[in-house]
């Protein structure tokens, strides 16, 4: 099968964040940053606690108001301070180029089209795109409205209602070889409180056992690592549109360098046909 992109990654919020200083994991985007490449597309969360954390400690106080508002005002801050350590520590040779991107580019099909050009012009101009969601303009309430508008046109509808189902339709859009979710834990477990249980493989003899393999994973998946994210279930649920490509899907801990998981060496959950 011919993949137009060798890997796209997407590292969660919580993986980024240094818990016991409170402020982004710098050492962990210096080694993360320094893997990265053209024909890699890494979509990245953590803009609005970013954002967050960089105001408290200008301010000395977290912002009041709607939580819509403040997640937009964070997310503004949080972009520039993400855009400029990621640029910081991926090789200068290179170039960086912030694409931020909500459902409507997936769900109208000229908008597709540009956006998948702009992406694997990328790989051929020796530059890396970095791509968020745009929530710093992406009101929920004009989201939801956009997208029930859609739905009754009977339409199938891309949410982009996390950066996991983010990652998961760019990687189908550009038929990517390998999709690398990274999250604060090794993969997906029976059992979350207990590591020995880590599912290191979800697999079939072909795409419809895969996928019905998915389906009884995610009865294991109960909550998530932080308010308004959608955990280990949502993620398997979304990974199921690039299993149907012949992407391979690996989620693993972003404690890990990209190259020792892609090569097996790195605990992991795989998933894909045999």
């Amino acid at each position: 099968m011919k993949f137009d992109v060798e890997l796209v990654g997407k590292i969660g919020s919580m993986a980024l964040i240094d818990k016991e200083s409170n402020i982004l994991d710098y050492t962990l985007i210096a080694r993360l940053s320094s893997e990265l490449k053209p024909g890699y597309i890494w979509v990245t969360s953590g803009a609005a606690e970013t954002g967050r954390l960089d105001y408290i400690k200008r301010n000395g106080r977290e912002l009041k108001g709607s939580p819509e508002d403040i997640k937009t005002d964070y997310a503004a801050q949080g972009q520039s301070i993400l855009m400029s350590t990621y640029r910081q520590y991926v090789d200068p040779k290179y170039s960086l180029r912030q694409i931020l991107v909500e459902h409507q580019h997936f769900n109208d099909d000229e908008k597709r089209e540009h956006l998948k050009a702009t992406l694997l012009r990328c790989t051929e101009q020796n530059a890396i795109p970095i791509i968020n969601y745009n929530d710093a303009v992406s009101t929920e309430e004009s989201r939801r409205f956009e997208i029930q508008s859609l739905k009754n046109k009977n339409k199938k509808v891309v949410e982009c209602v996390d950066n996991d189902e983010t990652a998961t339709q760019i990687a189908c859009l550009v038929r990517a070889k390998n999709l690398l979710i990274l999250t604060s834990a090794d993969g997906i477990y029976k059992d979350s409180k207990n590591p020995d249980t880590l599912i290191e493989e979800i697999s079939g003899k072909d795409v419809y056992e895969v996928l019905s393999n998915i389906t009884e994973c995610e009865n294991y998946c109960n909550g998530a690592s932080r308010a308004g994210a959608n955990g280990a279930r949502a993620k398997l649920e979304y990974v199921k549109e690039a299993v149907k490509i012949g992407t391979n899907v690996t989620i693993a801990s972003a404690k890990y360098s990209i190259k020792d998981i892609l090569s097996g060496k790195a605990k992991a959950t795989r998933i894909g046909v045999r």
